[in-house]
């Protein structure tokens, strides 16, 4: 097993420095398109060698057991430091000062967004809605096969409001619950989880950190993704309809479990729906960040905690600052009264994970700032676009890169891009980005951490023995975007994005 994982870890590597190192050769010689161009400068090229370093050992996580935000924390500050010494050497030192500026508003926007996400998403984990649910699918004595259908319909259905990682984790808990002791209908329901929760994600604002960033961007609007719900669920369902053929049969015995919701679990519920409608609004309707809706419905949620924290602690009024809504401060744990915390639930955030996204975002801003996307953009969208493929071309390949590399800094260099495109173009790399990751395990949040759920069942290779159905699922996907959405093909954009 340890031989295949080290082949694999090779084989990614060598995948990822073969995409790579084309357009670093090209880049390198000089760009056009841009008022500044550094690529072929020497702090150019260390800092393209920077990345590739970094990304190299964010692929290899899994087997050097080293946290993804480490070596792209370190890579963005390197790259900034040779920003900052380009831009010196050219007599223009406070350009870099305002791009890296630029960089940290777009993070804190998305950070803050998903903290308060996050939050709620752990708020009703600690509340026993999860567990709610799994209990009462795993209880009902269903069929393998119904098994399959149900979870890979509830990760597409929940996906697109929970995000696609949580929704991958509380089905594959089910499925691998139902199933135990049978690997071919784990791995079969991990592979159609998988699919599904990243298809579900493509066609809304909060099922997915790409679609996140394209929203927050203005480039397409709330209610525009809902363009890509046909498209998403022939994605699922191809590869889905495919795999049941093989899908063992039998009854798996009822499980007789009860799981209680705990006090409050169900207003979280309308809480946290009653805040995406705030970030909706804000967006829509008062041309606001959406993040300012989400903090402020964690706003609200810290105050129900407050409640509930006075129910639990049998308390009818606030007797003394550690009894009060003071003490609720994860610096002083060891101090509080016993009860409900909702600081130990914010703190319980994937801070890897947040990390992670600051590295990429300053990394790729980066090497935009030296000039590298333009490039890239030039060959990619300009003209005939990559290989003459023009820019439907590029955006299906953006798709297939997201399989490789990962969805979140290839959307990310997208969207620093910014070619001129119509609302069906970027809603089809928006497609491409969100589903593009479903054919191969680790292109996807969801498929890395359900190879870590299920070691040794789902795995790389297992679920490569269905990537050419799940190719069939993501062709016909584009196909039918093309279809039902070829008026949008070339309605030009009404957003805010001259402002960016």
């Amino acid at each position: 097993m340890n031989r295949k994982l080290n082949r694999f870890s090779l084989q990614s590597l060598l995948a990822f420095f073969v995409l790579i190192l084309p357009f670093s050769m090209v880049i390198a010689s000089g760009g056009t398109g841009v008022e500044v161009d550094l690529t072929s400068s020497t702090y150019g090229i260390i800092a393209v060698i920077v990345f590739i370093v970094a990304y190299s050992l964010v692929i290899g996580e899994e087997f050097l057991h080293l946290r993804k935000s480490k070596p792209v924390l370190i890579a963005a500050g390197i790259i900034w430091v040779l920003v900052g010494m380009a831009f010196n050497s050219i007599g223009e030192p406070h350009a870099a000062g305002i791009a890296v500026k630029h960089n940290i508003e777009e993070y804190a926007e998305l950070l803050l967004f998903l903290l308060a996400a996050m939050t709620y998403i752990n708020a009703l984990e600690e509340r026993n809605i999860f567990d709610a649910l799994r209990a009462w699918l795993v209880s009902q004595g269903y069929s393998l096969k119904m098994v399959f259908w149900i979870t890979g319909m509830l990760a597409f259905v929940i996906s697109p409001i929970a995000d696609n990682l949580t929704t991958a984790l509380l089905m594959a808990a089910v499925a691998m619950s139902v199933g135990a002791g049978n690997p071919t209908f784990v791995l079969l329901a991990c592979i159609n989880i998988v699919v599904a929760a990243n298809a579900g994600g493509a066609f809304s604002p909060f099922g997915d950190i790409t679609t996140l960033m394209v929203w927050q961007k203005g480039i397409v609007q709330f209610e525009q993704f809902f363009a890509l719900l046909i498209p998403s669920l022939v994605n699922w369902l191809i590869p889905a309809v495919i795999m049941s053929f093989s899908i063992p049969k039998g009854h798996p015995k009822p499980i007789e479990s009860e799981v209680v919701v705990k006090q409050g679990g169900f207003f979280m519920i309308g809480l946290f729906l009653f805040t995406i409608v705030m970030a909706v609004s804000f967006h829509n309707f008062l041309h606001l960040p959406p993040v300012l809706g989400m903090m402020t419905g964690l706003g609200l949620l810290k105050l129900f905690a407050f409640y509930l924290k006075k129910q639990e602690n049998g308390k009818t009024g606030v007797e003394s600052l550690e009894e009060s809504d003071m003490s609720d401060s994860a610096l002083h744990a060891a101090e509080q009264p016993e009860g409900y915390d909702i600081f130990s639930i914010l703190a319980r955030a994937e801070w890897d994970t947040l990390m992670f996204f600051y590295g990429v975002i300053l990394c790729v801003g980066g090497l935009g700032t030296l000039g590298y996307l333009a490039t890239i953009s030039e060959m990619m969208y300009n003209g005939a676009g990559i290989m003459g493929t023009g820019t439907t071309g590029a955006n299906i390949i953006v798709g297939v890169l997201s399989a490789i590399v990962d969805n979140i800094p290839v959307m990310f260099a997208v969207l620093t891009m910014m070619p001129d495109m119509s609302l069906g173009q970027w809603l089809l790399v928006t497609l491409t980005a969100g589903v593009g990751g479903s054919l191969l395990s680790i292109g996807s949040a969801a498929g890395v951490a359900l190879m870590g759920q299920a070691r040794g069942v789902y795995t790389f290779f297992g679920h490569m023995k269905w990537t050419w159905a799940i190719a069939l699922g993501y062709a016909a996907s584009i196909w039918v975007h093309m279809l039902v959405n070829a008026d949008l093909m070339e309605v030009a954009l009404t957003t805010t994005k001259a402002v960016h």
